[in-house]
């Protein structure tokens, strides 16, 4: 079986959710505390043995490019300065020569267009897709619980959660054939049912290892739900080719930043977990909340 050394980091999106903000800078880029919200999803993948990382971008994701490329004048800054904290912070966007790489989506057809765009690139080998906007606190990173599943499965693998019936129908949504616990053989996949047409409540997160097929299955893809090419259709091809096709429940807490809600959380949650800042950061949301409930009860 191939190790899966290649992912896909779809970041082609116009981001208009946060608009204003996004008319200048890609949503990725947008720092969840410290750290903006791609280096999360770099992080994750490196942790999985991740290799080859390539990028589906657009037009002004420029950004995003120089994120990823050296600072030589900033670096020798720090070192003159002696800020050898701050060069440490700066490490993990330095990406090997060679290890990264972009290519443009020309027209925004959807999330399975977006990763056929990739196909010349992943080849013929087992590849993984992350999307930056889900950003997991796990001790174990997700894609690295995957592809420990995987080497027990092979074929393909979705991250799935459990979900409430109101919010079903933003997501793809398994149907179980089998349910082994953490693991479940999928028997379909249908992309944002409505709540009472919905097969179960495992909805899938923008977290796969997909097979080469995955990629042909693409290339015959007609226009599905919402009028664009989706990655789910291409993944119920390989259900219905009898493939094997695996959700793993994952262990962690999912923001979705790609919503101004999940962002919100996420900068709460995760600055709390920080050692740096908690007992300040907790102190205001602790009096903040309260001055909050003083003045809702002086206005009743």
């Amino acid at each position: 079986m191939q190790p899966v050394r290649k992912a896909v980091f779809p970041v082609a999106g116009l981001g208009t959710r946060f608009l204003p903000a996004t008319k200048a800078v890609p949503k990725e880029v947008l720092p969840l505390v410290d750290k903006p919200l791609i280096q999360y999803a770099i992080d994750e993948a490196r942790a999985a043995g991740i290799t080859d990382f390539i990028f589906v971008t657009a037009k002004g994701k420029s950004a995003l490019e120089d994120y990823f490329d050296s600072s030589p004048e900033l670096i020798r800054s720090l070192k003159a300065k002696g800020k050898t904290d701050l060069l440490k912070a700066i490490e993990p966007s330095n990406m090997a020569s060679g290890s990264i790489s972009y290519i443009r989506q020309q027209e925004a057809l959807g999330l399975g267009h977006a990763v056929w765009c990739a196909r010349h690139l992943v080849g013929d080998e087992p590849f993984a897709v992350i999307l930056p906007d889900d950003v997991i606190a796990a001790e174990t990173p997700v894609l690295r619980q995957m592809v420990d599943a995987y080497s027990e499965t092979s074929g393909n693998m979705v991250a799935a959660m459990q979900t409430v019936p109101s919010q079903i129908s933003n997501y793809g949504v398994i149907d179980v054939a089998e349910d082994h616990g953490r693991l479940v053989k999928m028997a379909g996949m249908v992309e944002k049912p409505p709540a009472d047409e919905a097969p179960s409540n495992l909805a899938v997160i923008g977290r796969y290892i997909l097979s080469p097929q995955v990629m042909r299955n693409l290339s015959a893809m007609k226009p599905g739900a919402g009028g664009e090419i989706q990655l789910t259709d291409a993944i119920a091809a390989e259900i219905a080719s009898g493939a094997n096709v695996y959700g793993l429940r994952f262990d962690g807490e999912r923001y979705d930043c790609g919503s101004k809600a999940g962002y919100l959380q996420a900068i709460v949650a995760f600055a709390l977990a920080r050692p740096d800042l908690a007992g300040e950061f907790r102190d205001f949301i602790t009096t903040t909340l309260a001055e909050a409930e003083t003045g809702a009860k002086a206005a009743e």
